[in-house]
């Protein structure tokens, strides 16, 4: 259950037919969760945050431990092992014992979930590879099944169809690239609480400030600010048009031209306290210059 784990090097669709079970009893038992690297969606996340009944900013801090996806780009979150150790936190001699909640990538383990969109389509597309690690026996189970049918036994649909949102931000950021230059800190930190932070995102949606700015009819406020799968989509959506400008949640236009006004009027003023600085400057290398001409 590794991200590093060896992916066979040939990618296919769901009725690619794998052999492959894991159960109880089997010899290897357990060994996946003893050396984890396990990368958590938003959608583990919340699951996550359900089952042991925590905030989510406690849950981040109990259990899990930031990443960089890319230099000085956007943040993911990992399982926090055992302390000292790799082992998942949640394995016990049974198994796993958050199963019901367990994250995506124990799920597909395993299969990979490759997330892709090819140039010029407007939408990702799924294809899956195949990992095997010499320790897992599973694939030596006399069972043959289609990923497809296996996701739907994993009970993976739900956990893809909420994801997808999430997964489209990466991708989009990957495929710009340079383009759309490196974020800036408010959107790193915009990011990491709209998609792993919940409550926090709670709070700032009902703030005065963001209903000052957003458009928001009362009865979809309320359905967000009730419901944790909602908030999350609508994060999903709101990080869309304040990183990418894909505007689906109106503004204020008074309250945006306001916002706007001081924007422009901070920058001018920065390039005039710039301006300064530098003919500062430059009066300060004149006088020196002077100074040693005499």
């Amino acid at each position: 259950m590794t991200t590093s784990a060896p992916v066979i090097p040939q990618t296919f669709d769901g009725g690619k037919e794998i052999q492959f079970r894991c159960r109880e009893g089997i010899a290897c038992w357990n060994a996946c969760c003893s050396n984890i690297d396990i990368s958590l969606t938003p959608c583990d996340i919340l699951r996550l945050k359900r089952h042991f009944g925590m905030g989510s900013g406690e849950l981040l801090k109990q259990y899990t431990v930031p990443y960089e996806m890319e230099q000085g780009g956007i943040a993911g979150v990992k399982l926090r092992p055992v302390a000292n150790g790799t082992a998942c936190r949640f394995m016990k001699p049974e198994g796993c014992g958050v199963y019901a909640d367990r994250p995506t990538a124990c799920r597909y383990y395993p299969v990979a979930l490759l997330s892709m969109r090819k140039q010029g389509e407007a939408t990702d597309r799924d294809s899956y590879a195949l990992v095997k690690e010499e320790h897992c026996l599973g694939h030596s189970e006399p069972r043959r099944i289609t990923v497809d049918d296996y996701r739907k036994e994993q009970g993976l649909a739900e956990y893809d169809e909420l994801a997808r949102g999430w997964r489209q931000l990466i991708l989009k950021r990957k495929s710009s690239g340079p383009s759309i230059g490196k974020p800036s800190r408010r959107s790193l930190e915009l990011f990491f609480m709209a998609c792993y932070d919940l409550d926090r995102f709670a709070a700032f949606v009902a703030s005065e400030g963001f209903s000052d700015l957003y458009d928001v009819p009362a009865d979809e406020m309320q359905k967000i600010l009730c419901d944790d799968t909602e908030l999350m989509l609508f994060g999903f959506r709101f990080l869309k048009q304040v990183l990418y400008g894909e505007n689906t949640i109106p503004l204020k236009q008074e309250t945006a031209e306001k916002r706007r006004l001081r924007l422009r009027e901070k920058m001018q003023q920065a390039e005039r306290e710039a301006a300064e600085k530098r003919a500062a400057e430059q009066d300060e290398m004149y006088r020196d210059e002077g100074e040693q001409g005499l």
